[in-house]
């Protein structure tokens, strides 16, 4: 199912985002930086797309990080997901952050993330004086076991 997202480029040299294949969910964002971009140890820069987005209401925009550009060179999103909600028009950018020892230089053109496009529902909070039970209860982190 495809649905038509309408993109502007703020500037010359963005990238319109691609799929790397017939059935990947994300699709790849690239870097619209001025040249290279060195990020250090422990740093965390703003990458510039160079796109603005306009995502249908009811759905948001999801950064995630490249799975290679991750596991092989330690850098993803500093958020750990970043959400583009169907309001914002501003520039899109990408707060990588450098997990790695080594200092990892970010090319422009080069894909840095991947953002996939998915519906959303917006809570009404209903204060209450009681939950439903259930069998797990007030169990939390690591309550279900390992394996």
């Amino acid at each position: 199912m495809k649905y038509s997202v309408r993109i502007k480029k703020l500037r010359e040299n963005a990238v319109v985002p691609t799929y790397g294949s017939e059935f990947a969910a994300g699709a790849d964002i690239y870097a619209a930086t001025e040249g290279s971009v060195t990020i250090e140890p422990g740093e965390t820069k703003f990458i510039p797309t160079g796109l603005a987005f306009e995502i249908p209401v009811g759905y948001a925009g999801f950064m995630h990080a490249r799975s290679g550009l991750a596991s092989k060179r330690g850098l993803a999103p500093a958020n750990k997901v970043g959400v583009i909600d169907s309001d914002y028009r501003g520039e899109v950018m990408v707060a990588l952050h450098n997990h790695g020892k080594e200092s990892q230089t970010v090319e422009e053109g080069e894909r840095i993330a991947q953002m996939i496009i998915a519906p959303y529902i917006t809570a009404e909070f209903v204060l209450s004086e009681s939950l439903d039970d259930t069998s797990r209860g007030e169990g939390g982190f690591g309550s279900t076991g390992r394996k």
